[in-house]
């Protein structure tokens, strides 16, 4: 494992209060019902993104689950853009027309989210053979839930890329939860990196809270598929601190749990982390604050902005 400088791990600190704030006001506006319709939210889940695109060239895909708001900014997708978006605005980075889980942004290299379980792991595989056919050194990352691992086109995607020896990055978000259904309680075995093995894939299970540890293991196999050593599986654990949906009582979780999982969070832990290297907390509240402003200064714009005028609506079809 490398060893991160204090500079790198302010610049995911940075990233990751973003992310957070993000979550935090589309959460707010939504209860306002400034933004409408359902919303899946990735707080706690924030080092799988950084890590993971601090890894990656600007050159290289992504495509992500409907829960993928933080994929997006980690992808450079500007935070009043993804706002404009879920209040169906002009300036939205699908123009309104996407909402919280269907939007796309390929001038950022991101693919986009997808509201079908599963299904974006196939169309990564699509990138990643064209990237082949043009001679281009692109990694595609798909990125999937548990509970998306027990989907048919998770298993045909990662079979169709070790045959192919396809550079892409299969990343389980773990969070233990397939919508309200424990994984543990619908497999046999819940250590699902032990899939790959049956495909002939590298498989790997890492702490997905440990931002470091993100970023190094999708620089390992991002760097050994860009060499042609084909596909990997990385399991990546996680604990989601909302419900799987904006709404969502979270009933079936263990009492404590919650609390467990709060003090063991991706920002917790890297807050630990700097201060232990010796960051002072003066600079750490900076970049709080500093986050902070850039989430209002977005909301702000993406407030101003008109919406997508209903007359539109036929644009961008093809039949």
């Amino acid at each position: 494992m490398t060893h991160p400088t204090p500079l790198r791990g302010l610049a995911h600190l940075a990233s990751m209060y973003r992310i957070r704030l993000l979550e935090e006001k589309i959460t707010a506006l939504r209860k306002q019902q400034i933004i409408q319709g359902s919303i899946h939210l990735c707080i706690g889940q924030e080092s799988i993104y950084v890590g993971s695109m601090a890894a990656l060239t600007p050159d290289d895909r992504v495509f992500s689950t409907y829960r993928g708001h933080g994929w997006a900014m980690a992808c450079g997708v500007p935070a009043y853009a993804i706002l404009a978006e879920l209040m169906g605005r002009q300036s939205g980075v699908c123009q309104g027309r996407g909402g919280s889980a269907m939007f796309s942004a390929p001038d950022h290299g991101f693919f986009g989210e997808n509201s079908i379980v599963g299904a974006g792991a196939p169309i990564a595989c699509g990138a990643a053979l064209s990237a082949r056919v043009k001679g281009e050194s692109r990694v595609v990352l798909t990125a999937f839930g548990d509970g998306a691992m027990n989907q048919g086109a998770i298993h045909e995607a990662m079979n169709f890329a070790a045959y192919l020896d396809l550079p892409v990055l299969f990343v389980c978000e773990n969070n233990t939860y397939a919508e309200l259904t424990p994984i543990a309680e619908t497999v046999r075995d819940a250590d699902l990196f032990k899939r790959a093995t049956a495909y002939g894939m590298p498989g790997v299970r890492i702490d997905g809270n440990d931002v470091d540890a993100v970023h190094d293991a999708i620089t390992q196999y991002a760097r050994e598929a860009r060499a042609g050593k084909g596909p990997a599986l990385i399991e990546m654990m996680t604990q989601r601190l909302v419900g799987h949906y904006y709404g969502d009582m979270q009933g079936y979780r263990p009492k404590g749990e919650l609390t467990q999982a709060k003090q063991n969070e991706p920002i917790v832990r890297l807050l630990q982390k700097l201060r232990d290297a010796g960051t002072g907390q003066d600079q750490l509240d900076s970049i709080h604050a500093e986050a902070v402003a850039h989430i209002e200064e977005a909301a702000t714009q993406a407030l101003a902005a008109p919406p997508t005028p209903v007359h539109s609506v036929k644009e961008h079809l093809y039949a």
